[in-house]
């Protein structure tokens, strides 16, 4: 389970909730509500105080390296570090299933800067799981992608909760929130309004 007490930053919180293991919990609120603060605050990439758990592991009885091996983020806008898509990625059997989970089979070979924000946005969910995170981070990670592409990403999501790692993901789109998650959490100027969490009939 992912745990946060009173988690703080200075435009956020506090805040506190639970998403228990092997489930995915929705994200909600207006643009400028939190949300993506909320992430980074969980992830320890902005000065916050307050607690984070995972199970009974605290984020600050460890480093910041074996947090990030916990728990990983993606984004709205990823970041590379090299030109070639392969540089990312391990050359394995594993990648190659990943990638053709997300529709990016044969990517290995292209360069960053010709791929589309969605391409990117798919490769960037991949290179998260390909750490073996037991917690995933996604920030509207559908929001540049077709519906073709969006069923590939929401599959990739249940299979995760399925293998039992713990999902927190941002949508604006309620459709979605109840295709994907068993609770869903709603944002407003910083903190999770009430009642929350808003709970879903989910498998």
């Amino acid at each position: 389970m992912l745990r946060t007490i009173n988690l703080k930053t200075g435009l956020l919180g506090p805040v506190s909730f639970n998403v228990p293991t092997g489930t995915c919990t929705a994200l909600m609120g207006a643009s400028g509500a939190g949300k993506t603060l909320l992430l980074r605050a969980i992830v320890d990439l902005d000065p916050n105080t307050g607690e984070v758990f995972f199970d009974h592991q605290a984020r600050n009885a460890m480093s910041a390296q074996a947090w990030r091996e916990i728990v990983a983020y993606v984004p709205a806008e990823s970041g590379w570090w090299s030109d070639n898509v392969g540089d990312h990625f391990p050359a394995d059997v594993e990648t190659e299933t990943l990638l053709a989970a997300v529709g990016m089979t044969g990517s290995l070979a292209w360069e960053v800067a010709r791929l589309s924000t969605g391409e990117r946005q798919r490769l960037a969910i991949a290179r998260a799981l390909i750490r073996h995170p037991k917690v995933l981070l996604l920030d509207e990670p559908t929001a540049s992608l077709d519906e073709d592409a969006t069923r590939r990403v929401e599959a990739v999501i249940q299979s995760c909760c399925r293998s039992n790692m713990t999902v927190l993901v941002v949508t604006h789109d309620h459709r979605q929130a109840h295709r994907l998650a068993r609770q869903t959490l709603v944002m407003a100027n910083g903190k999770i309004c009430d009642p929350a969490p808003i709970a879903r009939d989910h498998p």
